[in-house]
Parts: C-alpha cells; sequence; structure tokens
C-alpha cells in the first residue's frame, strides 16, 4: 500500500527521448523511466559539427550542443513535457568520426583506431518548454588494442549492420568488448548515456520515487 502512495506521488510529467536511439531508449526504459515516447529530432548534425568546429568548439562542446538542439526542436512541439536530448562524439587526435554508413566504411574506422587511444564525449541534457533545466558532460577514454585486416573483416561479419549504429564501429554490450585492451569511464557514457547522473536530475524532480 505504501508503495502505491508513494507512486501516486510521483511527478506524471511526460518524459520523451528526442532520439529514435534503440540503445539509449533500452537503457531509459531497463532502468526504469516511464518514457512516453522516442521522438527522432530533424537536425542537420553534419552542418552543426563543421560549423562549430571552423569557430574551435572541442568535441563534448559539440556534443553538447546537439544534444540541446534535439531536446530543444523536440519541446517546440512537446509542450510540459520533460525532453532528454543526448549525443556523443568519437574523438581520436583531434579527428572526429561519425557513424560509418556501410561495412567498408565501418572496417576503416577500425583500421584507424587499432591500436590507439579515443575519447568518446558523451552530453546529455533535459529541456522542458523551450528551456534546459539540466545539462551533464562525460567522457570516457579507450584503447583499442592492435587489430588485423583478417579479424577486422571477421568481427564485421559476425556483426553485420549492427557495426553502423554506433560511432566506432563497435557495441562495447556485445562482440565490440574483443576490440579493446583498456577502458577507462563510465560504463553507460560508453553507450551513449551519461545515465547514473540523470537518473539522479529525475529522482530529484518526482520522476522516479
Amino acid at each position: 500500500m505504501n508503495r502505491v502512495i508513494e507512486q501516486e506521488k510521483l511527478d506524471q510529467t511526460p518524459v520523451i527521448l528526442a532520439s529514435a536511439s534503440k540503445a539509449r531508449g533500452f537503457l531509459l526504459k531497463n532502468a526504469g523511466v516511464p518514457l512516453a515516447d522516442l521522438l527522432p529530432a530533424a537536425i542537420d548534425e553534419d552542418e552543426v559539427k563543421q560549423s562549430l568546429k571552423s569557430e574551435g568548439a572541442t568535441a563534448i562542446q559539440v556534443a553538447e550542443t546537439l544534444a540541446e538542439l534535439k531536446a530543444r526542436k523536440i519541446s517546440m512541439t512537446n509542450p510540459n513535457s520533460f525532453v532528454i536530448g543526448a549525443d556523443q562524439m568519437l574523438n581520436c587526435n583531434g579527428i572526429w568520426f561519425d557513424k560509418p554508413t556501410d561495412l567498408d566504411h565501418a572496417a576503416a574506422h577500425l583500421k584507424a583506431l587499432s591500436g590507439k587511444t579515443h575519447q568518446l564525449e558523451c552530453a546529455v541534457c533535459v529541456v522542458k518548454n523551450g528551456e534546459r533545466l539540466w545539462h551533464h558532460n562525460e567522457t570516457a577514454s579507450l584503447t583499442m588494442r592492435p587489430l588485423d585486416d583478417e579479424f577486422i573483416a571477421a568481427y564485421l561479419n559476425k556483426l553485420g549492420d549492427e557495426a553502423l549504429s554506433s560511432v566506432g564501429a563497435y557495441q562495447l554490450e556485445g562482440l565490440g568488448a574483443q576490440l579493446f585492451h583498456r577502458i577507462q569511464g563510465d560504463y553507460f557514457t560508453i553507450l551513449g548515456l551519461p545515465l547514473l547522473p540523470l537518473l539522479t536530475f529525475l529522482r530529484h524532480n518526482r520522476i522516479l520515487a
């Protein structure tokens, strides 16, 4: 009975993820976040990245900007909702990597990252009625072991088009774990969403108990 009363006191404001990302949606739903919807935001990410890069912005600044732009875009048509925006940039020695467009592109990414340390710069924010209420940035550092062409080909053959769904062409929660020698940073951040700080924000706002 106490649990029912506690749940009734929770804020019933809808929570929307400004993304079509199955991975981020999966993380939120599995953590008990009552997502009302997943709505992709129509943002020209390439244009934003190039514009900010020409102005000298860092990868984490780009991720933060994109996360907020996505959330604001969805917030415009969903008033009185908590809209979550998130974005992730892969930075390797000053070179920014995007999601691969095909398996050949994925192979090229893995070759370029092989034996090197790169950073995953991740940002998350919450917008309501067009106003940013909260944001959090986090960085993870990953060192990929040296990979030869034979291993890369076999890996991509097993993973298939799933490799195209993540920047860097890997999925740490699955076969991608085989690619790395060392990882420093939060697991959820690597998957594209700094989940624990976000859950803290949602608890403070009575979305979660």
